[in-house]
């Protein structure tokens, strides 16, 4: 894994892969759909609750059980074949949108619903994880890692966009349906499109497996650094996400701005991927994590100055593109999980950031409850930024 990683690839060739197209398509239905039904979930929890606290348990439910998911059920993205795993994954998905659909289950029960399903996540993406890993080489497996995320970023933004206008307009019930419907093509697609590969048979029990394949990967040279330096971050750019709607209100702005402000991380995120996977080699991209992680956090601090709006949506903007430090980990990552468990070594990354970008939130919220809005977001930037530079990105080879 050497001079493969040093010649730059084109997004053009990684789309010419079959295997990958599948990938995409359905993690951009997969995504799409989750992120609906959370909007729609929360409606109707809010419907027939009004409790604001179950309503954002309703918002979220599907992130926190990924942490169960990777920590006792991640040896099975390595002990199957990856195609059964993709498609049964969104089979199961697409069956629980029938149920919030038609089940007229209680409330409790929908959330219970919703966090079963979602402790599979994790061995899906272990399992999607090996498949990349397989079909795409050098610095194409870099770009694929990195449109595999864009994918994930642009489906939230559309579903958080059309979610709520399609629970008022077409009915939670309709909506549910909606999203059974795309999970099911999503299982539809990887079932036809992803190659058959033999079947990996059982050896033990998975959750023993899991926890002893779990304490292998972090005892490994560098993964848990690398798992480190991937996911810290996250919870920063999270927080800064999660303050948008109080600050906004803070501040007094329009619906029209405060939207403009809740798109600008993604739309940050978007820009950064593009231009720092399309402008830079491999190896460059490798020197740019830590001032890309960097530019994550200080932008924000100029928010304890109360600039205007435009101001306030260039620095959420610019926070978003340094995200694209990712680029320069993949292929480190990559390296250091030992191929016996490339899948859990994936579905443990995966987890670790679904948590840190719950208790990201959740941490400076607090901290929310007792400074003002504007200087609690120039805290998460300066906390970003400090933890930027005590971090060790590995050094590009």
């Amino acid at each position: 894994m050497g001079d493969e990683f040093a010649v730059k690839a084109t997004y053009g060739q990684v789309f010419a892969v079959a295997q990958f197209r599948a990938l995409f398509a359905a993690r951009l239905l997969g995504i799409l759909s989750d992120t609906v039904r959370s909007v729609a979930l929360a409606v109707l929890v809010h419907d027939r609750t009004g409790s604001p606290l179950l309503t954002a348990v309703a918002f979220t439910i599907g992130f926190l059980p990924q942490a169960a998911g990777g920590l006792f059920l991640a040896a099975m993205a390595d002990r199957f074949a990856p195609r059964t795993l993709i498609a049964t994954g969104y089979g199961v998905q697409a069956a629980v949108g029938l149920l919030l659909a038609f089940g007229r289950l209680p409330v409790g029960a929908c959330l219970l619903l919703v966090a079963a399903a979602a402790c599979l996540t994790p061995v899906t993406t272990g399992a999607a994880a090996r498949v990349l890993a397989a079909v795409l080489a050098g610095d194409a497996y870099v770009l694929g890692r990195s449109l595999s995320y864009l994918v994930a970023v642009a489906a939230q933004l559309v579903g958080m966009a059309v979610g709520g206008a399609l629970a008022a307009g077409s009915g939670v019930e309709r909506t549910m349906l909606l999203t059974a419907g795309a999970h099911l093509a999503a299982a539809v697609v990887s079932a036809l499109f992803l190659a058959r590969t033999e079947v990996v048979r059982p050896r033990g029990s998975i959750v023993r497996d899991t926890v002893r394949g779990n304490a292998a990967l972090l005892a490994a040279p560098g993964v848990a650094r690398l798992i480190a330096v991937q996911c810290l971050p996250a919870a920063f750019l999270a927080a800064g996400g999660s303050l948008i709607i109080p600050y906004a209100a803070e501040r007094g702005l329009t619906p029209a701005e405060t939207g403009v402000l809740l798109a600008a991380i993604s739309a940050g995120m978007l820009i950064g991927d593009v231009v720092v996977g399309r402008a830079f080699d491999p190896r460059t991209r490798e020197r740019l994590v830590r001032p890309l992680l960097l530019v994550m956090g200080s932008p924000l601090i100029v928010l304890a100055a109360d600039p205007p709006h435009p101001v306030v949506v260039a620095a959420y903007v610019l926070t978003g593109t340094g995200s694209a430090y990712l680029l320069g980990l993949q292929r480190r990552y990559l390296a250091a999980v030992p191929e016996a468990l490339q899948g859990q070594g994936f579905a443990l990354l995966n987890t670790t950031t679904m948590t840190v970008q719950g208790v990201g939130p959740l941490l400076f919220g607090l901290a929310a409850e007792h400074l003002p809005l504007d200087h609690t977001l120039a805290l998460i930037g300066a906390t970003s930024t400090l933890t930027a530079l005590l971090l060790k990105p590995p050094h590009p080879h």
